[in-house]
């Protein structure tokens, strides 16, 4: 944890600036926090038509929990502690949709004996992917590129 400060403190902080965020875009949303983690805490704004806010392929979220990150790091300027932003879902949604791909693209590369390159993907999408396959005997994963063209290669095991 944060020195100076603790985490509910840091959670309080964020979610009085998302529910500002939302109600300046209009949007009719709840912001709900719940803690992970002793160091790591959940936003999650739920509402009608948010969209907007997750953006193509959750760029448009990304970008938003790292300005919420900064608005707490203003607030705290010592350490803070890991701060996480979910929009109607989608984190819990994208996870589970990657880890139904990296398992079937497991299997095909199980079956095929050749290696798969994925396509470019974030820090958490790629561990959400490293930690599907890891659990999959016969295959394993490896990082490659710079971020943020960073990649996951599917490979045969052994």
């Amino acid at each position: 944890m944060a020195e100076g400060m603790t985490l509910e403190e840091q959670a309080q902080a964020a979610q009085v600036f998302l529910q500002g965020l939302m109600a300046e875009f209009g949007f009719d949303a709840t912001v709900e926090t719940r803690t992970l983690d002793e160091e790591t805490v959940e936003l999650a704004a739920n509402g009608d038509d948010l969209g907007l806010l997750v953006g193509p392929r959750g760029s448009t979220l990304a970008a938003l929990q790292d300005v919420t990150r900064t608005v707490v790091q203003r607030q705290f300027p010592s350490k803070t502690d890991r701060i996480l932003v979910d929009v109607a879902g989608y984190r819990e949604r994208r996870a589970a949709a990657l880890q139904r791909f990296s398992q079937q693209v497991s299997s095909e590369v199980i079956e095929t004996g050749t290696e798969r390159a994925l396509e470019a993907m974030s820090p958490a999408d790629r561990k959400v992917v490293h930690d599907s396959v890891s659990a999959i005997d016969g295959v394993v994963t490896r990082s490659e590129g710079e971020d943020p063209s960073r990649y996951i290669v599917i490979a045969p095991a052994g």
